[in-house]
């Protein structure tokens, strides 16, 4: 365990970029016009945060909160503790339900899929309850989870008090940052798009109509999600994202004065994000030799690109990216699967844009005694 957390450390470590994000306030007048009072765009498959404005601001989410929320639901799907044909059985409290809703009825039962469409496109506060209570017991338990992976993903700056970001308290807040974060993570979960990115749909044999409160979903070419929120103290708030040519986009707003400008700032975001940069892939774009491996039942090993690695570029600097790759001549045996053998670094001039980590593909043991000893003897006798 302590291995496997030193080479995780290590990847952490490697993976770095050489440039911040850029600041509201370093953006000439009218360059990016973002009216809400905090806002963050990150590249979903990187995780680079490309702008801030007021990012770590605590600020009430409304059903932004959600996005949690559906985490939660995504994660027990995929992990075999629930499925999305599962029925799910509304209870008083969840029936009970003010905000937006579809009107669910003590007892009433719908599966786990059909609830989770109810959250992610009209922002379902009655389905919201009755799927945290399917799946922990009840909504304080479910709360508690949402907390607890909250800091599992490093979110600093939030905590919640309920799933449905009804909550009028001081206690439940997040900041812009920390809903990129759980946004992204949402993102992985690939049953999860099915959902959020519908404009349209019914349900209870098409008696009752859906229709996405995220209006970026009809409008904005490459919309894949993702949670709207709205109260008298949050004010207008959205976590939006959008996909084009194998780059996505996260925006969030918070506190927008109206529901045009939230939308509005989060076009501004996402078009600036598809405008100004563009997503490489380091593969076959560097010689990448193979490392000796002394003592070891296989003689070398590969190095390899880390799942999912890429390096977001500023557009102008993209055609003149070059990559270089760092290695040692020899490590020696044991090597374990996901080492960290060096790194490839991408250069535009002298500006390095980042630095990727290669690693062990797989586990390489270290020789046995006898097996060195006939090496030995093999050798001397060529």
């Amino acid at each position: 365990m302590r291995r496997s957390a030193v080479l995780a450390l290590g990847v952490l470590c490697l993976l770095t970029f050489a440039f911040v994000p850029v600041r509201a306030e370093d953006l000439g007048a009218g360059a990016l016009d973002v009216a809400a009072p905090s806002a963050v765009l990150m590249e979903r498959s990187t995780g680079q945060l490309l702008y801030e404005k007021n990012p770590l601001e605590h600020l009430p989410p409304a059903s932004v909160t959600k996005v949690m929320t559906m985490l939660l639901v995504a994660e027990a799907v995929d992990a075999g503790q629930t499925s999305l044909d599962e029925p799910v059985t509304a209870s008083a409290a969840a029936a009970g339900m003010g905000g937006s809703q579809i009107w669910l009825e003590e007892g009433e039962q719908m599966t786990v899929g059909e609830m989770l469409k109810c959250v992610a496109v009209v922002s379902a506060n009655d389905c919201c309850v009755a799927l945290a209570e399917h799946l922990a017991g009840s909504e304080a338990a479910f709360v508690e989870r949402m907390n607890r992976r909250a800091a599992e993903l490093g979110m600093e700056n939030t905590h919640f008090l309920c799933c449905s970001g009804l909550s009028d308290s001081d206690e439940h807040y997040s900041c812009a940052r920390d809903i990129a974060v759980m946004s992204r993570e949402l993102l992985g979960h690939a049953l999860i798009r099915q959902y959020t990115g519908i404009w349209m749909d019914t349900i209870r044999d098409g008696a009752f109509t859906l229709s996405n409160t995220n209006k970026l979903i009809y409008y904005y070419p490459g919309a894949t999600g993702l949670k709207t929120g709205f109260t008298s103290r949050a004010m207008y708030c959205l976590a939006a994202s959008a996909e084009r040519d194998g780059v996505e986009y996260i925006a969030v707003v918070l506190h927008a004065p109206s529901s045009s400008e939230r939308f509005d700032s989060a076009r501004a975001l996402l078009n600036y994000g598809f405008a100004s940069y563009t997503l490489l892939s380091p593969e076959g774009q560097a010689a990448i030799p193979p490392v000796a491996v002394r003592m070891g039942r296989t003689d070398s090993v590969q190095p390899v690109l880390a799942e999912n690695a890429g390096v977001l570029a500023p557009r102008q600097k993209a055609g003149a990216v070059r990559w270089e790759a760092a290695l040692p001549s020899t490590v020696s045996a044991p090597v374990e699967a996901g080492q960290v053998l060096g790194s490839l670094t991408a250069w535009s001039g002298e500006d390095r844009l980042c630095t990727l980590p290669l690693i062990a593909p797989e586990a390489i043991p270290r020789q046995s005694l006898w097996e060195i000893y006939t090496d030995l003897l093999r050798h001397l006798t060529a």
